[in-house]
């Protein structure tokens, strides 16, 4: 398990962009709960070396428990094809949406990414935040492609409560 050391935090901080975006994207998530092959899996497997590069200047630690002697049984159905395991919330989804606005807009159309902000604070629920998205992505997509929108949009479906994606 992978997470941020003193160093990493303060890349993240506001001001501070001395890294790339992946390698920040991979900063981001590490949080010491998702597995480091995951972390190693991003970007087409590019992700190893952009983790060793991390590790090595210090902005990222292994914190990986020691392995247990036996391995547990897994838990019967609690298995999934999807990897992730941090929490789904409209919260969550909401703060990836918000980094998402400065990373990707203010830097390139500050008013656009007012915009997003605005429109973010008074989606107060599901369906609200779903048509911001929409809107985000199509942006996106026009400013990076579409293999960046697509990616971007499998990430946020595994952050949304599973409630809000059968509705859309």
């Amino acid at each position: 398990m992978l997470n941020k050391t003193d160093k990493g935090r303060a890349e993240l901080q506001p001001g501070q962009r001395t890294l790339g975006q992946r390698e920040r994207a991979v900063l981001l998530v590490a949080d010491g709960r998702k597995a480091t092959a995951s972390l190693q899996a991003l970007f087409g497997g590019l992700g190893a070396e952009i983790v060793r590069e991390l590790l090595a200047q210090g902005y990222i630690v292994d914190e990986t428990p020691p392995a247990p002697a036996t391995a547990p049984e897994p838990a019967a159905g609690k298995g999934s094809v999807d990897a992730f395991s941090g929490p789904r919330s409209l919260a969550s989804a909401r703060m990836f949406l918000f980094d998402l606005s400065e990373r990707m807009f203010a830097p390139r159309d500050k008013a656009l990414a007012l915009q997003f902000r605005e429109a973010l604070r008074e989606a107060r629920d599901a369906p609200a935040m779903l048509v911001v998205s929409r809107e985000m992505l199509v942006a996106i997509e026009r400013l990076a492609g579409p293999g960046r929108a697509d990616a971007i949009s499998e990430r946020l479906a595994k952050l949304l409560p599973e409630s809000a994606l059968e509705g859309a």
